[in-house]
């Protein structure tokens, strides 16, 4: 059954000296900053620590206790809601299917194109209206909630291929992964760490943008934290419900999406 999201009050105080640690999804980083800079703007001598090693690390650190709040880009499963740890919802989020601004391929893809890309069925730019090149798949590792959303989503609970054209990437980061694109290279991120990015280029899937509402793969980004939750845990996410929270998650996306 779903879970009841719990209302923080927005804070009005938060005492001097107050740390809040944030670890998890690298597709939160640029929430993440904006709430840091909100909040410690408005409530002095507070700190806010942050940090992106995907969602998996940042629940298993949330759940023994060693930061305060989990970013995460995918619902929790029944075995983490059964170690106490509870989500909220944060703002709605497309996975873009990625590639160098350099490479050749003009086109679109369909979905069941993507699956058979990424499942390694198409190996050749060729088997989708390109060149005779070989696709060359960037992915990222399992601990990414991103990499976990896209095989339920997209591989519909497929495996990844694993040919010689697959490269997994040792850690969760998006940059690293577009600096490797190159000619060939083909991968998937959140819409919104790409979308001003000058290095590479979101494809149209089903003829549909990433930026659009019907694109197909949409999910939703969440905070995680352990029941029952701390004073800083209570006043983090009121602020995150607050206008002033609200409009820094709005401000992020927005300059993100322009």
């Amino acid at each position: 059954s779903p879970q009841e999201v719990v209302s923080f009050a927005p804070p009005t105080s938060i005492p001097s000296g107050t740390t809040i640690r944030i670890n998890g999804s690298t597709s939160m980083v640029q929430i993440n900053q904006a709430l840091k800079a909100a909040l410690t703007a408005k409530f002095q001598g507070v700190e806010v620590l942050t940090n992106a090693q995907g969602s998996d690390r940042g629940l298993e650190e949330v759940a023994r206790g060693a930061i305060d709040i989990a970013a995460v880009s995918r619902p929790l499963t029944e075995s983490e809601r059964s170690q106490g740890l509870a989500s909220s919802p944060i703002v709605r989020d497309a996975i873009a299917i990625v590639v160098g601004v350099k490479n050749p391929f003009a086109g679109g893809l369909t979905t069941a194109q993507v699956k058979d890309i990424f499942t390694g069925k198409i190996t050749s730019w060729s088997e989708v209206g390109g060149s005779a090149a070989t696709i060359q798949v960037i992915n990222r590792p399992p601990i990414s909630g991103t990499y976990q959303s896209f095989r339920q989503e997209v591989l519909q609970g497929g495996e990844f291929g694993r040919g010689t054209n697959f490269k997994m990437m040792e850690r969760d980061a998006t940059t690293p992964i577009l600096r490797v694109l190159g000619l060939n290279g083909i991968s998937y991120a959140t819409y919104g760490q790409i979308a001003n990015q000058k290095t590479v280029r979101a494809l149209a899937v089903d003829g549909i943008s990433a930026s659009e509402p019907n694109y197909p793969w949409q999910r939703t980004l969440y905070y995680v934290y352990k029941e029952p939750a701390s004073e800083a845990v209570k006043a983090f996410m009121g602020f995150v419900a607050s206008s002033d929270g609200q409009e820094a998650i709005f401000r992020a996306n927005e300059d993100l999406q322009k």
